[in-house]
């Protein structure tokens, strides 16, 4: 087998960019599953060069020009520049391969530009791949492993990969850890919702953390565990095992149910300094914050209740919400919102619109079985760019009016004093202004009101989003154009649509329905 030289690219965003929102934070974005891929390779006796794109990087540049094989990972936010890097890249000879949610999500609209496409991918696979190496043109070939793999490289055998993506974080530098795959919920718009939950060797996490001690005084560490601490006592033990208490800086996104009081006492003692927990929604979907048989304002109070709770051991808390789900009607989903950031003004309020991602979960299938469904291009669909599902219960200039009216309160002048005033800590209270005054917050209210605005004064841009026409309105075609600068040249010309009824029409064949 002779030696490959490949590139392993993790797009963390989806276009170029100097913000200073990017400059500061993209970096800390860095997903694990391209470090363990590039660590594989690497492994196999091939010579890698793998890069963080955080925005500012020369991708046409950053790569050795002999290269023979590429791993791109991303999003579907950032498939359209995916897209045009491997066919930039293709240009030249190269394979390219396409790995990350989007290729989970849209894989039979990937193989038209990739190829090969991977969906849950282990070892085994990608020492096939690299062994068997060869261009599959026209359309490329879909490989997925039975499940997500149950052995991944710690941070010890990634960190030749992590450090230079660390370099590029000028303050905060956060080192991406894993406890676990997959999810004992069952919320069906999630993409974790069928992925069996599978905790990981704690003997490697401990190993991992000491490891990090040597580099870092007091490390910084995301895990990105779906849902963090299911087997709470095992994975505080395999903190503990590693170094004294608060000798680390945790982040993690956990469920409610999981953040009793008692685990919160240990979290702090811990370390853990910012906790995202997932509300989602007044009405369903209880069983993951310990408020299955209560809705409305009664689980706005439990709710309000126990974020405070949370706050009296951990500085920073982000509560998740959906807007939109079916079970939503009316003025009251958005006025209990509300309520909840008055009763917990400390709380960051994350708002996702919902959105149906492909083959990521069965829900999506009932939604593309009553043509619900939208082909908005993948460059907008990062849960609050586009909703590309219909609302059940509201119509569409409705619906962006009470968005506007929701997100105009979260982060108006008082809302982000009141948030500073009851918030502890520089970090915290400079995370919590940035965010509301950045592109995700004040930017978002911005680009909701032209959205309303063409809803009401454009009769074409109205009928893309009621599913009566299939022509890309002008608006959305110059953003994506903006936003890939030189990347435009290389996008494809049919990327910028995609067939959003592929997930139900492949099971239609299957006959599984």
């Amino acid at each position: 087998m002779r030696t490959l030289k490949i590139g392993v690219i993790d797009l963390v965003c989806k276009k170029p960019s100097r913000s200073l929102w990017a400059r500061i934070m993209h970096a800390n974005l860095a997903s694990i599953m391209p470090q363990v891929i590039a660590t594989w390779c690497e492994q196999e006796g091939h010579k890698v060069n793998m890069i963080c794109y955080t925005g500012n990087e020369d991708l046409s540049k950053e790569l050795p020009k002999d290269i023979d094989l590429i791993f791109i990972s991303s999003f579907t936010q950032a498939a359209l520049l995916a897209y045009a890097v491997s066919n930039y890249f293709r240009s030249q000879g190269v394979i390219t391969v396409l790995g990350g949610p989007h290729a989970r999500c849209y894989p039979d609209d990937a193989v038209q530009y990739f190829d090969y496409v991977l969906g849950f991918t282990n070892r085994g696979i990608i020492t096939d791949l690299l062994n068997n190496c060869v261009p599959q043109r026209p359309v490329g070939k879909k490989i997925c492993a039975g499940k997500q793999p149950a052995d991944l490289c710690g941070i010890q055998e990634r960190w030749k990969f992590i450090e230079p993506t660390l370099k590029k974080a000028p303050f905060i530098k956060i080192v991406p850890i894993l406890g676990s795959v997959g999810c004992p919920y069952t919320c069906p718009f999630c993409i974790d919702s069928t992925v069996s939950y599978q905790a990981l060797d704690n003997k490697t996490i401990s190993s991992d953390l000491k490891f990090l001690l040597t580099k870092f005084k007091q490390p910084w560490i995301g895990w990105h565990d779906p849902n963090f601490g299911i087997r709470f006592e095992e994975s505080m033990d395999a903190i503990a095992a590693a170094a004294p208490p608060k000798s680390f800086r945790f982040v993690a996104e956990s469920s409610l149910s999981v953040l009793t009081e008692a685990h919160l006492n240990k979290l702090k003692e811990n370390g853990f300094t910012a906790l995202l927990p997932g509300v989602e929604s007044w009405y369903e979907l209880g069983n993951k914050s310990r408020s299955s048989h209560i809705t409305g304002i009664d689980k706005v109070k439990q709710i309000s209740e126990h974020i405070n709770t949370i706050f009296r051991y951990v500085p920073y808390v982000q509560t998740n919400f959906v807007l939109g789900l079916d079970s939503d009607a009316g003025a009251e989903p958005f006025e209990l919102t509300k309520r909840f950031i008055d009763h917990s003004p400390n709380a960051f309020p994350g708002f996702s619109l919902l959105t149906a991602f492909g083959e990521a979960a069965p829900l999506n299938l009932e939604y593309q079985k009553t043509k619900r469904v939208l082909p908005f291009p993948f460059h907008f669909l990062n849960n609050h760019l586009a909703m590309n599902v219909k609302p059940k219960n509201y119509d569409w200039v409705d619906f962006y009016g009470k968005v506007i009216d929701l997100t105009e309160y979260a982060f108006s002048l008082k809302a982000i004093y009141r948030r500073f005033i009851n918030t502890q800590g520089f970090n915290a209270r400079w995370m919590n202004i940035m965010r509301a005054i950045s592109s995700e917050g004040w930017g978002r209210l911005k680009f909701y009101r032209q959205v309303r605005q063409n809803l009401i004064q454009d009769r074409n841009f109205r009928k893309y989003f009621e599913g009566e026409s299939q022509q890309l309105p002008e608006f959305y075609f110059n953003i994506i154009k903006a936003d890939l600068g030189i990347w435009w040249q290389w996008l494809p010309g049919s990327a910028l649509s995609h067939n959003a009824y592929a997930y139900l029409q492949n099971k239609e064949k299957e006959g599984n329905l």
